[in-house]
């Protein structure tokens, strides 16, 4: 099965203007559809009712003091303290605007599904995050504001600044089928997987550098097996590997196999191809034959920063917490190369506006502000994110900005064919994420056999597609 979905193209136009350093050059609009109809993610069979569009608005008036609130999900205190720091920075800046950040919960459902209850209390934040995975959801509710007339209005922006993956979902019109149409938001960052290394225990185990096979083209599946058994030989409560419990971790193995989630058109489940059970097989080997991983379900972290952790699987956002807490030598490596190469995801997440919020063009502002070059420059040198504008002189900077040294793993995975982080249009994300999470932990603490995983996992999964 061809993994690639349509908006790769997308994806490999947004790297070909990485390597050309023409963040500042206008592109044609929409600038973030692929070239033919056909390759738009389908609209569902019923078109949702649209979100809310916000006319431009005029600023509270002079004197008049507002308060916005904003809100992300950070993984740790090292990542609330970035955002707190960048909301003070903000906060000089805005005339007659009082900004109040809240860092809200670490786990996803949860932080989801609070944010569906305040908005339909009343008591939601004016500005907040949310993942790729959940535009559709929260746009085909209505829980968000379109905001394309109100950057219709605003001559310095484009929507081309930012990478075309994040932004052909973020334009996306549920009601046409069309791109570029629509804005449900502005995209904070983008990241990809890479493995973060405790390289004392690497250099303890006798294990190559990991570093070093990656530039020699040597780091695969089998290279990274030989590792994680290295470590996990040392006894005691050390562990070869650890990634926690969320679908991009076991995703990752299924994208290196040459699988999908999804078909090509994102409108079925393809979980029981070759290719995604292959990846689904060899994640369950590191769990139930070789038992080098932390247990399927324990966050990894904790163990990993305590020292007892070979190699932990993570994106950017993971690093102000490895700068904090590690107390050895860590850097960071490419994901092995599977069968079909190595093959990360490009994860994204919006700011995106509260469709009641009493102040749409000051938090359309915010938002403008928050993904500024200069502050995701800030927010980068703090190590949360890799900024999401399309720019060589990001990158250029964002390389710089250490530890880990090898900055250079999360750009070389950029360019390697990632697969988009996207929500569905056609379906239900949340009830695709259960059915396919509840299958895949099942086998990855050995109650469910590859052959019934197989035999079952897309029978409830197509269950969401609608």
């Amino acid at each position: 099965m061809n993994r690639r979905l349509p908006w790769m193209i997308s994806l490999l136009a947004a790297m070909s203007l990485v390597l050309a350093a023409c963040g500042g050059a206008p592109a044609a609009q929409p600038t973030t559809a692929p070239a033919e109809p056909a390759t738009a993610a389908p609209a569902p069979t019923a078109a949702p009712t649209a979100a809310p569009t916000a006319a431009p608005t005029a600023a509270a008036p002079t004197g008049e003091q507002i308060t916005l609130r904003w809100r992300t999900r950070p993984d740790n205190q090292a990542e609330i303290d970035v955002y707190q720091t960048i909301s003070n920075d903000l906060d000089a800046e805005f005339d007659n605007v009082t900004l109040v950040y809240e860092p809200g919960g670490s786990e996803t459902a949860s932080y989801q599904d609070v944010l569906k209850t305040e908005l339909s209390a009343g008591t939601a934040p004016d500005v907040f995050w949310i993942p790729g995975t959940d535009i559709a959801d929260f746009a085909t509710r209505g829980l968000i504001l379109n905001l394309r007339e109100l950057a219709d209005a605003d001559s310095d922006y484009r929507d081309a600044d930012f990478y075309p993956g994040p932004m052909f979902h973020l334009t996306f019109n549920p009601e046409t089928g069309k791109t570029g149409e629509t804005l449900w938001g502005l995209p904070r960052d983008v990241s990809t997987f890479v493995l973060y290394l405790n390289l004392d225990l690497l250099e303890q185990a006798g294990a190559p550098d990991p570093r070093e096979l990656a530039r020699e083209g040597k780091w695969d599946w089998d290279a990274f097996v030989e590792t994680a058994v290295a470590v996990n030989n040392l006894g005691g409560d050390i562990k070869g590997f650890g990634m926690n419990a969320w679908w991009a971790n076991p995703g990752l193995f299924i994208n290196s196999a040459g699988g999908s989630f999804f078909n090509e058109e994102r409108t079925a489940c393809a979980l029981d191809t070759d290719e995604a059970v292959e990846g689904v097989a060899f994640t369950s080997r590191l769990y139930n034959e070789l038992k080098v991983a932390v247990p399927y379900g324990e966050d990894s972290e904790p163990p990993f920063l305590a020292g007892n952790v070979g190699m932990f699987l993570n994106g950017r956002w993971a690093t102000p917490g490895m700068r904090s807490g590690a107390r050895f030598n860590w850097d960071v490596v490419e994901v092995p190369a599977g069968p079909d190469g190595a093959r990360s995801w490009l994860f994204w997440g919006a700011y995106v506006v509260n469709a009641n919020t009493k102040h749409p063009q000051e938090s359309w502002e915010l938002i403008r502000a928050l993904t500024r070059a200069d502050v995701q420059g800030k927010i980068s040198e703090l190590g949360a994110n890799i900024p999401s504008r399309v720019s060589d002189e990001a990158i250029d900077a964002f390389l710089t900005f250490t530890p880990p040294e090898n900055n250079q793993a999360f750009i070389n995975l950029l360019k390697n064919d990632p697969a988009v982080e996207g929500p569905l249009w056609a379906g239900s994300w949340p009830e695709f994420d259960k059915a396919m999470g509840d299958k895949i932990t099942a086998v990855l603490n050995g109650d469910l056999s590859i052959a019934d995983y197989r035999a079952t996992v897309c029978d409830e999964a197509n269950l969401a597609f609608k």
